[in-house]
């Protein structure tokens, strides 16, 4: 019985150096990517988003929408627009100390302007520093509160001489909108799965574009490669941003999508990491944990709901309860440079990119080859007559091989599939990769000695599945 099922090939075709050399290149073109996105001056709303989804936009087929000031959604309402051009502070000899246009993480977000001499004392409660990191610039920000500052490293606070400063704000604070960017790419069905990430903070490396530089090139692959889902991937303001899109789309979402991953703090080389939903038990946590598993490294970890802090916040959110859960290396709010002019892009590497590339990619292989079977015969099959089972045998010690397949594995995988697990429930059991089974299913199927259990079908074990 021959199947038109097919599998995401995980390495594309390519084998060996050759699929090596690409994915050290991808690793490469995301760095380069960011680099170019890295001294744009982002926030919740204004033209450096605009400018940040223009360039996305050079490499997938985003479209933008515009959200005006005042409109609601849910118990939030979309606020003002803020653009800024300049901002900086001179000391009382004319030198100008703190400058936006070196680094923007200089000015509090959402600064309001101002343009007027003050002294050392009126200035200090503007300010915001770090001792416990003296050299490092904080990001600060008020979005919902009129108000205006700056931040500078501790250590320049400590030199601040007493006498008048000038302290200028060029910016603007007024109605407008707030803009994301959205694209949809088709797969075989209308089921659904949802990846989203943010462009919302200024220069930061790790914190800002880790996230949707890694979205923007697994949407290449996703573009590239037969599917069976749909891809509905979206890069938006953080939490005001993904509660206006649940509010206009929430409908759809709970009808359609399989699974989701939000993708978050994903480009250092420092760990591997998800944030499970509230109960770590949606099919995006069962995914995570179980390609958690099999990446290198030691230093692998569960963040509780408790943790959480993005916008996992909102997907996972009473009467939303999307089957999501957010992917990320060194979660946010746990590595030293998180808010501060330290995450640069030193801290996020070609290979720390890579590295979260391969995480969320192996994350949406899995979801495309999870499937409930069930084998047809009863008893074990022969699988000797069908080449799936060596002529000679006997051999102490010996790994027996069917072709690709070792026996053991395929042997194993028979035994649990009954209609009941799906092929991450059987990785997660026989510690077999879901590829591999995934792999192994398409050869049973093909001689017709498996079949997919569909909504409804009764299994062994007496349980309604679907």
């Amino acid at each position: 019985m021959k199947t038109s099922r097919s599998v995401i090939p995980a390495k594309a075709g390519i084998q060996g150096t050759a699929m090596d050399q690409v994915l050290e290149n991808t690793g490469i073109e995301m760095h380069r990517l960011m680099k170019r996105l890295f001294p744009i001056g982002r926030s919740l709303t204004g033209n450096g988003v605009r400018e940040t989804l223009r360039i996305i936009k050079e490499h997938i087929p985003i479209k933008f929408h515009e959200i005006p000031t005042g409109t609601k959604a849910f118990d939030w309402t979309v606020g003002k627009e803020w653009n800024i051009k300049d901002a900086y502070i001179l000391d009382p000899q004319g030198k100008k100390i703190i400058d936006f246009k070196k680094n923007n993480l200089h000015v509090m977000g959402y600064s309001v302007p101002v343009n007027k001499s003050l002294s050392l004392d009126e200035i200090q409660p503007h300010l915001y520093s770090l001792p416990k990191q003296p050299d490092a610039v904080p990001y600060v920000f008020s979005y919902y509160k009129e108000r205006w500052g700056f931040c500078l490293a501790h250590r320049q606070r400590l030199k601040l001489k007493k006498g008048q400063y000038r302290v200028v704000i060029d910016s603007t604070l007024k109605d407008g909108h707030l803009t994301y960017g959205e694209c949809i790419i088709p797969g075989k069905t209308d089921r659904e799965i949802f990846l989203s990430s943010y462009v919302c903070h200024p220069s930061m490396a790790n914190n800002e574009l880790s996230g949707p530089v890694v979205l923007t090139y697994l949407a290449k692959w996703i573009m590239a490669i037969p599917k069976h889902f749909t891809y509905r991937l979206v890069f938006i303001p953080e939490t005001i941003g993904s509660i206006i899109y649940l509010s206009r789309h929430l409908d759809r979402l709970k009808k359609k999508v399989e699974t989701g991953f939000h993708l978050s703090c994903i480009g250092d080389e420092r760990a591997y990491a998800y944030v499970a939903s509230p109960y770590g038990n949606n099919l995006a946590d069962r995914i995570a944990a179980n390609v958690l598993r099999s990446m290198d490294g030691r230093n692998k970890k569960v963040h509780s709901f408790l943790e959480r802090g993005s916008d996992e916040r909102q997907y996972c959110s009473p009467g939303v309860d999307l089957p999501m859960v957010t992917l990320c290396r060194s979660k946010f709010g746990t590595f030293p440079e998180y808010h501060t002019s330290l995450d640069d892009l030193k801290l996020v590497t070609p290979s720390g990119l890579l590295g979260g590339y391969n995480y969320a990619r192996q994350c949406l292989e899995a979801a495309e080859a999870n499937r409930n079977y069930r084998i047809t015969c009863l008893g074990e099959p022969q699988l000797g007559k069908r080449d799936l089972y060596p002529s000679v045998g006997g051999l102490k010690g010996d790994v027996r091989r069917a072709g690709s397949f070792e026996v053991r594995e395929l042997m194993d995988f028979i035994t649990y599939a009954d209609g009941t697990n799906d092929l991450i429930a059987i990785s997660d059991i026989t510690g077999v990769p879901v590829n591999k089974l995934n792999a192994m299913a398409i050869r049973l199927l093909e001689d017709g000695l498996l079949r997919e259990v569909k909504k409804g079908a009764i299994t062994r074990k007496g349980i309604l599945y679907g």
